[in-house]
C-alpha cells in the first residue's frame, strides 16, 4: 500500500482575501484532483447532510466549491448518501431528501443534483466482493455509489460512540452502505442491560429503530429483545447511567474492521480523492438530533 501524500491549509482568511470555499477550491487543485479523468465522467461526492437538529454538518458552501471544481474539470457530480438504520429523519429517501433540503443542501445551493445512494426504502444495492477480506465477503453497497465513475468524499471529523471518532473512513464505510451492509457492519455484538443501573428512562428506547428494547413495565426496566436488535449501539450512547453494556468485547474493534473493509469495497478499482476538514468537531456524530460545542477549534 502506498503511503497518502496530504495538503493542508489552516481556516485563517485575510480581510479582503479568499474566502473559505475559494480556499478550498485552491486547495484540492492543488492536491491534484485535476490528475483525475473526470471528463464526462459521474462523479460521486458522498458526504452527510446532517440529522435534522445538528448544526455541526457541514455547510452546503463546501460542498459547492468541490462541485464548481468537478464541473470545471468536466466531471458530472451528484452529492449522495445512503439511508440509516435508526429512527431519525434520513431513514428513506424522501425523509433523507427532505432533511437535506432543510439544512440547506438543494440544487440551487450546491450546483448538482443529489441522490440517495440506496434508493427509497435502503434496499437499492449492489453486493461488491472484498478482494482479501477477513470480516466481510461482499460488501451491500448502495447502487448510485457504485455506479459512479470516480468517487470524492468530503467529511469532518465528529465523535462517536462506537468507533471513538468517525471520519473519511466512517464516512464511507457506514455511510455508503445500504441499511443491509449497515446492519451487517454492526452484527458482530449485541448489547447488555445491567437492571441495577437502569433507571426507566426510556431514553435509550427512542433510539432504537428495530424493535431491539422493551420495556417491562411492572419492574420499570429496559430489557433487549435479541432477536430484534442490531447491535448497532444507539441505545449505548444515548444511557447516561452506563446500563447498557456489550457482551462481546471486542464489538467495537469488529466494527471498525468491517467498515474499513466496506470502504475498501467502495473504493477498489476506480479513482478516488478525499477532502477531510477538522471543524465543528461535535462530541457525537452528525447523525444525532443535537449537537454539543465542539470538542477543539476548527483546524483546517
Amino acid at each position: 500500500m502506498s503511503v497518502s501524500k496530504v495538503y493542508f491549509t489552516d481556516f485563517h482568511t485575510e480581510a479582503f482575501g479568499d474566502g473559505l470555499p475559494t480556499k478550498l477550491k485552491k486547495l484540492i487543485k492543488r492536491a491534484g484532483i485535476a490528475d483525475l479523468d473526470l471528463e464526462g465522467k459521474f462523479v460521486a461526492i458522498k458526504m452527510h447532510f446532517g440529522e435534522l437538529g445538528n448544526i455541526s454538518y457541514l455547510r452546503p458552501n463546501y460542498a459547492r466549491a468541490v462541485v464548481d471544481v468537478v464541473k470545471e474539470l468536466g466531471g458530472k457530480p451528484f452529492l449522495t448518501d445512503c439511508n440509516t438504520m435508526y429512527p431519525g429523519s434520513r431513514k428513506n429517501a424522501l425523509e433523507h431528501l427532505e432533511c437535506a433540503w432543510q439544512n440547506g443542501f438543494t440544487p440551487l445551493t450546491v450546483g448538482c443534483p443529489i441522490l440517495i445512494g440506496d434508493g427509497l426504502k435502503g434496499t437499492d444495492d449492489v453486493e461488491v466482493p472484498v478482494v482479501g477480506g477477513e470480516y466481510v465477503e461482499k460488501a451491500k453497497i448502495g447502487r448510485a455509489v457504485m455506479d459512479a465513475d470516480v468517487f470524492i468524499s468530503l467529511t469532518h471529523f465528529k465523535g462517536h460512540e462506537m468507533t471513538g471518532f468517525g471520519g473519511t473512513i466512517k464516512n464511507i464505510g457506514m455511510g455508503c452502505g445500504s441499511r443491509a451492509g449497515k446492519t451487517e457492519q454492526h452484527a458482530s455484538g449485541k448489547p447488555q442491560i445491567d437492571p441495577k443501573l437502569c433507571r426507566g428512562c426510556t431514553r435509550c428506547q427512542k433510539e432504537c429503530a428495530n424493535g431491539g428494547l422493551v420495556f417491562d413495565k411492572e419492574a420499570r426496566k429496559m430489557t433487549v429483545d435479541q432477536n430484534n436488535c442490531v447491535g448497532c449501539g444507539r441505545c449505548l450512547g444515548a444511557c447516561n447511567f452506563d446500563a447498557i453494556y456489550f457482551v462481546n468485547d471486542n464489538a467495537n474493534s469488529t466494527l471498525n474492521c468491517r467498515m474499513a473493509e466496506y470502504t475498501k469495497a467502495v473504493l477498489d478499482g476506480r479513482p478516488n480523492f478525499h477532502i477531510s476538514l477538522v471543524v465543528d468537531v461535535s462530541p457525537n456524530c452528525d447523525c444525532h438530533g443535537e449537537n454539543d460545542i465542539p470538542i477543539l477549534p476548527n483546524i483546517g
